[in-house]
């Protein structure tokens, strides 16, 4: 579990998110009405069209880097102009609720969720096994995959939010259902294949077989 207390922190505390389309940015520049209070999304290209200054570039940057390059093209016109970037929209980058929950899919990753931010906003449901829910970041390299098992309710009763881990993208939340829930939900998959089941169906098949597939193994980073 250490990788994922340990993953990231440093670029949350540092302010680290780095813009790309289709995020949303929000300009204040002391001095340089042009562009204080413009509200821009990013271009496909990885630009935005500003006024005075044109096409800039801004995708692969942090907030504090496309402050100080909109403050350098801004030197040629005003002197002292201060500005500030807000990433007010963080749809390039997602993490994922599956399971028992009321909203599951894909949510905006701002680089500050934890684990219960998540859990709060999808909301388990009363199928779900609150004391079993994984956590999983996903790896292209096989045998790099992490993953572990957290107990909600422990952690809601005793306080103890050591394992309210720091998300980071493209990480998955599996919330399983119970015993008895899981039953019904295969029984209702044969006897109603349309229609009831297709919310079910729907989810990625990964997802779906997670609590099926969970083995003995499912706690190697505690």
């Amino acid at each position: 579990m250490a990788v994922f207390l340990e993953s990231h922190r440093h670029v949350v505390s540092s302010g680290e998110y780095r813009v790309a389309p289709p995020d949303t940015i929000h300009i204040s520049a002391t001095l340089a009405s042009e562009i204080d209070g413009e509200t821009q999304r990013v271009r496909s290209d990885g630009k935005i069209s500003l006024r005075l200054l044109g096409e800039v570039k801004v995708a692969g940057l942090t907030p504090k880097q496309i402050a100080a390059k909109l403050e350098e093209m801004l030197a040629r016109y005003y002197t002292g102009a201060r500005v500030n970037i807000h990433v007010t929209d963080t749809h390039s980058k997602k993490y994922y609720v599956f399971g028992q929950v009321s909203s599951p899919g894909p949510q905006p990753y701002t680089g500050r969720d934890t684990l219960l931010d998540a859990l709060a906003r999808a909301q388990p449901t009363f199928l779900a096994q609150r004391d079993r829910i994984k956590v999983i970041r996903p790896s292209p390299t096989p045998g790099e995959q992490r993953r572990f098992t957290v107990d909600l309710d422990k952690m809601i009763r005793t306080g103890d939010t050591r394992c309210n881990v720091l998300l980071a993208e493209g990480d998955i939340v599996y919330v399983p259902p119970t015993a008895l829930a899981w039953v019904g939900l295969r029984v209702r998959e044969v006897l109603y294949p349309i229609g009831p089941a297709m919310s079910v169906a729907g989810q990625p098949v990964y997802a779906r077989n997670l609590a099926r597939d969970w083995d003995e193994g499912d706690d190697d980073e505690n």
